[in-house]
Formats: structure tokens, C-alpha cells, sequence
């Protein structure tokens, strides 16, 4: 079947409910690669070319899942593999409620996912080791991260305050009670 085919028929077998599909209880066959990609800024491509409608690229959203290092889209009766160039949401943009321990960070997606960092929703921070550039991720949903848009990391930059670890002075947030390092303080 071709690539054509193979999203018209994944797109037919996506349930129409409320709420996120349940893809985590959902165990078809594989069915092979489709030519579908995600680029590191969040766009969407299908045979090469950007999906430019928002509700489709919302609603293949809601049926992907995370097994190891790859990235599927999942109905109950079929299982086709996608390429992530990094991770598969971008937050783009954060709301802030309240201040120090009590602050609440609530970061909303490039496919409208709402997400509150806090206990199950971890904020971390990698450092590439070459360049020392930053790459800050939030925890979205079973095993699925957003890039923190780096607009919404300086806003992030700008709500640190400092706090001890281990003997080591960081630079950090705070959001559901939980304090977040984002880096060690210069």
C-alpha cells in the first residue's frame, strides 16, 4: 500500500471521542515506516511536504506513542512508524500563577496540549556537551516530551531564582511545589 494510503487509512481509524485516545492499552501489528516527520521546530511533514491543516495535525497528535527511541502512530488495528527529529511538541507558550514555592507553570503546546509542570510533569534540562547550549524539555504525556521554544525558556530565565543542591549552587523554577534546576548558577 502506498504512504497515501497508508495515512488515509490511519486517518479513518482514529476513534471521535473526548480526551485522548487510550493508545497505551492499543497493540496492533506493526505495519511498517510511513513517510511522516516531525522537525525539531514542531512542523509536520507527510511525503515531504508540511501538513499545514492544525486539526489533522492535532488529531494525529492524539494517537502517538513512544516505544524506546521510536515514534508511532497507533490505532487499535494498526501501528506505523514516524520520525522525530527531536521531540514531537514544541511548548510555545507558558502562563505563570503565583509566585516562589507556590508558582505554577503552565506550558501549552504547538498541538494545544495543555500541560502543568509539577510532580508528573518534569521540567529538565540537557547541555550539549559540545556547544553548551542548553535543550529544556517538559514531560507532556506516557513518555512523550515538548521542546521548550526558546522564547518561552528565556521566560523561564528571567523566573529563576537560586537554590542549593548537593553542595552546588543552581539557578532554577519552581512549579507544583517542586523546584526545577535549569542550570548551575555563573
Amino acid at each position: 500500500m502506498s504512504d497515501s494510503g497508508k495515512a488515509n487509512d490511519l486517518f479513518a481509524q482514529i476513534p471521535k471521542s473526548k480526551g485522548l485516545p487510550p493508545v497505551h492499552l492499543w497493540n496492533p501489528d506493526f505495519c511498517g515506516d510511513i513517510d511522516m516527520r516531525i522537525a525539531r521546530d514542531g512542523t509536520w511533514y507527510y511525503l515531504g511536504t508540511p501538513i499545514g491543516r492544525k486539526p489533522m495535525v492535532r488529531l494525529f497528535s492524539t494517537i502517538m506513542r513512544r516505544d524506546g527511541d521510536d515514534y508511532f502512530l497507533i490505532t487499535p488495528v494498526e501501528k506505523v512508524r514516524i520520525k522525530v527529529d527531536d521531540a514531537p511538541f514544541v511548548a510555545v507558550s507558558l502562563e505563570v500563577e503565583g509566585e516562589g514555592e507556590h508558582q505554577l507553570l503552565r506550558f501549552t503546546t504547538n498541538v494545544d496540549d495543555v500541560t502543568e509542570a509539577g510532580a508528573e510533569h518534569a521540567l529538565r534540562v540537557l547541555i550539549d556537551p559540545a556547544t553548551d547550549e542548553p535543550a529544556p524539555y517538559i514531560h507532556v504525556r506516557v513518555n512523550l516530551e515538548a521542546l521548550i521554544h526558546r522564547n518561552v525558556f528565556y521566560q523561564l530565565v528571567e523566573l529563576a531564582v537560586p537554590r542549593d543542591i548537593d553542595g552546588r549552587r543552581w539557578l532554577g523554577v519552581w512549579s507544583g511545589g517542586l523546584f526545577f534546576p535549569l542550570g548551575l548558577e555563573p
